[in-house]
């Protein structure tokens, strides 16, 4: 289980995905500046220990009505070899841990097996400020995929009445900046 520090980090996510969020093919905003809030999420544990892995719910109030985004993320102590160039996010300093290089978990392997064990029902997801903790807001409906097998990110989220849905998904919630909740799919098995 991933330790959760209470620390500084600097800059921080928000920051970070402030200038990356724009740049992205899916970003659904109006604006090259983003005006973002955490809205939900939860963790992941890496078997190894090795990577962080943050599956990050923020809104962005800048366009009306604000977009909800899910934003996958890892957190690693050096540069990986294993992850695309163009997957970085940017790089951090963490009050504790030091230099983190913080990828897009999309195309992250670590974070990207570890969403096919949770969608296969084979990883628990974790409360996203507290160590050790299972998130039971976190609705895991497995099913598939097999080992190899594609993993679908909503990345722009929209609420869902998700009842009828008889696929392997994940569903979760976040909150509007109104206080309003909402639910909906963040990741489904993709068929090959």
């Amino acid at each position: 289980m991933a330790f959760i520090h209470r620390t500084t980090m600097a800059p921080t996510k928000l920051e970070l995905l402030t200038g990356w969020l724009p740049e992205q093919s899916w970003y659904a905003g109006d604006t090259k500046a983003p005006e973002l809030v955490v809205a939900g999420g939860f963790r992941l544990d890496d078997p190894e220990g090795e990577v962080g892995i943050e599956l990050m719910i923020v809104v962005d109030t800048a366009p009306q009505p604000p977009v909800a985004y899910l934003v996958p993320m890892t957190y690693r102590a050096a540069a990986a070899e294993t992850v695309p160039g163009g997957a970085l996010i940017g790089t951090s300093e963490h009050g504790v841990l030091g230099t983190r290089w913080i990828y897009d978990g999309v195309q992250d392997p670590v974070a990207a097996e570890q969403l096919r064990a949770l969608l296969r029902g084979e990883a628990a997801p974790q409360h996203r400020s507290e160590s050790d903790t299972a998130d039971p807001s976190v609705a895991v409906h497995p099913g598939g995929p097999d080992d190899g097998a594609d993993v679908r990110v909503n990345r722009v989220l929209r609420p869902a009445d998700t009842a009828e849905d008889s696929s392997a998904r994940v569903v979760a919630g976040w909150t509007w900046p109104d206080g309003t909740s909402a639910r909906g799919v963040l990741a489904t098995s993709a068929a090959r």
